[in-house]
């Protein structure tokens, strides 16, 4: 790995590999789209109304079912918001943080040779509650009314009408279908 390696320009080349962008024109469209990614964010992540909050995900280009709930400080993925889906009846407390990606941002020796970025879609299906504090990470389906506990890391599918706990998340209880 050479010393004058801008891990910037790095990172930056492959978020603009993944929307298919190139040169100037790529870079300030890409400039422009995480900005007003990160405005919206910042509305919804303030915002005190669930309503307001689902408008804003769904501007970012989160796909939202009905009936959902969403409380204030959830951080839905900066980068690839479009790689998120709630379907219906879902509830999303505070201060949750959802990721369709990983980064060893700034470690190239990492970032190559170990721990590449990983782009994975999310998917939460209909009636799971993810409670205050959770954490869900790249490549993640949480199942048909499963319920993820308190300040639980979820970094592998949740089956359906489960309830997990912990950090790494386990299966505590199955719920009656």
């Amino acid at each position: 790995m050479e010393k004058n390696e801008n891990f910037q320009k790095i990172n930056e080349d492959e978020v603009m590999e993944y929307y298919n962008l190139n040169g100037v024109s790529g870079r300030i469209s890409l400039k422009f789209r995480m900005f007003k990614s990160w405005l919206l964010h910042s509305i919804a992540y303030t915002s005190p109304l669930s309503n307001i909050i689902i408008k804003m995900q769904k501007f970012r280009g989160v796909t939202i079912g009905k009936n959902c709930h969403f409380s204030s400080n959830v951080l839905i993925d900066l980068v690839y918001p479009n790689l998120i889906t709630i379907e219906n009846n879902v509830t999303i407390s505070h201060n949750v943080m959802i990721f369709a990606h990983s980064n060893p941002t700034a470690n190239l020796f990492l970032k190559k040779e170990q721990y590449p970025r990983k782009i994975d879609p999310v998917k939460i299906k209909n009636g799971a509650v993810i409670n205050p504090g959770s954490i869900i990470t790249a490549g993640v389906t949480i199942g048909k009314n499963s319920m993820i506990a308190i300040g639980s890391v979820v970094v592998e599918d949740v089956p359906d009408y489960c309830v997990v706990v912990g950090n790494p998340a386990r299966v505590v209880k199955k719920l009656k279908e």
